[in-house]
């Protein structure tokens, strides 16, 4: 398993990845949070081949990796990550998305016939919203929902993200994944259907060392204006009931039939505030970072969340979160959101990597 404390590792892998690893690198400062330390080896992954030599480098070294996406759902240690850190490059943006006209009545003014599903692709580094505005300009409808999520695609596969009454469970058609963990058998690639995801609610059973290369998702033609439409209404929304600012989202996930949202708000800490961290005035399960604030401040306020909740309503939530490169033990609030979230295995930044979105 590719994990643990990196020891001598890091040199040797650096060694063998040669100039396209950077040492210390900010890696906090990429994060949607915007807070936490470097990453004690950063690369850029700009083709399949690059990622079967990390596989290479990694080969009896024990160094954790981790794949980072647009960051959104990771928080990271004020001291860093001792580990190597790899970005899909622009690359794996690339998107096959067919022109479909736009559909009508049929002639004798009857109903149409269900249209057949249009298939799209997406590489693991593209955007969600860029993806939804594309294919709604091209036509297609299906995809509006991903708008309001700002994640990546390879991230918002390996957690099943979703939103507004849809994921990525009810749209993926196939996906193809690359494993970095030296001791995978056989090539350590494939291209595999949904079922292999064993999808739930933000979860897919991706390890930590398989990230996504491209993703394929079913769409159907749709008038434009109809999902123009659709996209501002989900934006308007979000901008009405979200903060702005350093935040990862949405940092519980919503208990069976209830929100976290509510639950945080009926604990009376909407607003409440640990040094720099506070949860957002404007939606209960969202904690804001200051600009120039703590991880730690972060981590904290997260745990004391869990446990106001736990207390008053006998709730344990489970976050949607991943804590990076903090020690095991720091705090028993911090030691219980982490056992959580591995649990969950939501998974690149997404990581979204060990644990981001797959790439998140």
């Amino acid at each position: 398993m590719v994990s643990g404390a990196p020891g001598h590792g890091l040199d040797a892998v650096a060694a063998a990845l040669g100039d396209r690893v950077a040492r210390d690198q900010p890696f906090g400062a990429l994060t949607t949070y915007r807070v936490g330390g470097p990453a004690a080896l950063m690369m850029e992954a700009t083709s399949e081949a690059d990622l079967v030599d990390v596989r290479r480098a990694l080969s009896g070294h024990n160094v954790p990796v981790l794949f980072l996406g647009n960051g959104s759902n990771l928080l990271v240690a004020d001291t860093g990550f001792p580990g190597l850190v790899v970005r899909l490059g622009r690359q794996f943006t690339q998107m096959t998305i067919p022109g479909v006209a736009e559909p009508g009545l049929p002639a004798d003014g009857g109903l149409q016939p269900e249209p057949d599903p249009v298939v799209v692709r997406a590489g693991a580094a593209a955007g969600l919203p860029v993806l939804a505005r594309r294919t709604v300009e091209a036509g297609l409808s299906g995809l509006e929902w991903a708008v309001g999520v700002p994640g990546s695609v390879g991230g918002a596969v390996r957690m099943n993200a979703g939103g507004h009454g849809a994921d990525v469970a009810s749209c993926l058609v196939r996906y193809r994944w690359v494993d970095v963990d030296p001791a995978v058998d056989g090539d350590g690639s494939g291209e595999d259907g949904p079922e292999r995801l064993q999808f739930g609610y933000r979860v897919s059973s991706l390890t930590s060392t398989q990230v996504v290369v491209w993703a394929e998702f079913a769409t159907h033609p749709g008038p434009v204006e109809a999902g123009r439409a659709a996209i501002s209404d989900i934006v308007r929304w979000r901008r009405e009931h979200q903060p702005g600012g350093g935040n990862a989202g949405s940092v519980f996930v919503n208990p069976p039939g209830d929100s976290a949202g509510r639950l945080v708000e009926d604990a009376g800490l909407k607003g409440f505030r640990l040094g720099s961290a506070r949860v957002s005035e404007k939606h209960a399960n969202f904690i804001v970072a200051d600009r120039g604030g703590s991880a730690a401040d972060v981590s904290r306020l997260m745990a004391h969340v869990h446990r106001v909740v736990l207390e008053r309503s006998g709730i344990d939530l489970r976050t949607e979160i991943h804590p990076v490169g903090f020690p095991e033990g720091e705090n028993d609030g911090r030691e219980r959101v982490a056992h959580r979230q591995a649990g969950g295995g939501s998974g690149s930044s997404g990581p979204s990597g060990t644990v981001s979105r797959g790439i998140s």
